[in-house]
């Protein structure tokens, strides 16, 4: 059963096409992960399946109700947290539950037993009476994605939620979005943590308004990277990139962090070894030295920089 149906949605303004005649589905219960540079459409695509921006063209059902013709029904059924949290920095933790809650018409017990279970799924119950503004970015975080669900949506869409918020805080706000997946609420996620993205069911990737690919991680890697990659580090890695772009054999590279990944062009057939050492020699012999270097499983990243490169 899909809880979201895309079906040519274009979005025009003016001359300038965000969004261009993209389709796809998404399923009840899943962690759909929507990528895509900024610029890209993402924004503008989920503010049509919200029903908040009008679509120029193309249709959506959302929680099984038209985003043109039943935008209130949409907005009932769906939850939307976005990377500023959408919270009263002024309002205490409870003021800020009760707030979202009566947003969403929820009242006397009913409001109670929500508000005890935000507070519980958030870990502030020692902290409800606190100013919301007095809260740490994580917890922060936790208490957007508890007032986003207060009502109990069938749908959450999260905007680039983990955005500012430390490595930690991440790993324990994804464990609130996989417990959300197991009670059937479909989960609708975009984020530039393409390490994040490996903990989605499926993905769909978007560029320049177009969508450039969609499968889950596995597939998406298995698909459409099949070629040799090597991680080197190395001294002066922008030297290092001018040298290496210049092979005919390397395919490209780019920046991952401190490292530089390397992909080799598909019809290469030395071995692994020979291949490290040659690329050694050249660095070495252009007074870079290697600290190390290995040939690596390709990443979301290395997908998606792969699908950029070839659209581009």
């Amino acid at each position: 059963m899909n809880s979201i149906e895309v079906k040519n949605l274009t979005k025009k303004f003016g001359k300038f096409t965000s969004v261009d005649n993209i389709s796809f589905e998404v399923k009840q219960g899943e962690i759909f992960g929507f990528l895509g540079a900024n610029g890209a459409g993402k924004s503008t695509t989920i503010k049509m399946l919200c029903a908040i921006l009008e679509p120029t063209a193309g249709e959506a059902i959302v929680a099984g109700y038209s985003i043109q013709k039943e935008p209130d029904l949409v907005k009932q059924n769906i939850g939307y947290m976005s990377q500023k949290f959408s919270l009263y920095s002024d309002l205490t933790v409870v003021e800020n539950i009760n707030f979202f809650g009566r947003i969403y018409g929820i009242e006397g017990a009913k409001l109670n037993e929500r508000r005890k279970w935000v507070l519980q799924t958030a870990g502030l119950e020692e902290r409800k009476d606190s100013l919301t503004g007095t809260l740490a970015t994580g917890l922060k975080q936790r208490l957007a994605l508890g007032c986003a669900v207060i009502h109990s949506p069938k749908i959450v869409f999260l905007d680039e939620p983990t955005g500012g918020v430390d490595p930690i805080s991440r790993k324990n706000f994804w464990d609130l979005i996989n417990d959300l997946s197991t009670r059937g609420i479909t989960i609708f996620v975009t984020t530039h943590y393409l390490d994040e993205a490996e903990f989605c069911n499926r993905i769909m990737m978007i560029d320049a308004g177009k969508i450039i690919a969609g499968g889950s991680p596995q597939e998406l890697k298995s698909k459409f990277l099949t070629n040799l990659i090597f991680e080197c580090e190395c001294t002066d890695p922008d030297k290092a990139i001018i040298l290496l772009d210049k092979i005919s054999w390397i395919k490209g590279t780019a920046y991952f962090g401190e490292y530089i990944h390397i992909t080799l062009k598909a019809q290469i057939a030395e071995n692994e070894l020979s291949l490290i050492s040659e690329i050694k020699n050249i660095l070495l012999n252009n007074g870079i030295t290697v600290s190390k270097i290995e040939r690596i499983s390709p990443s979301l990243e290395d997908v998606f920089v792969n699908l950029l490169e070839k659209a581009e």
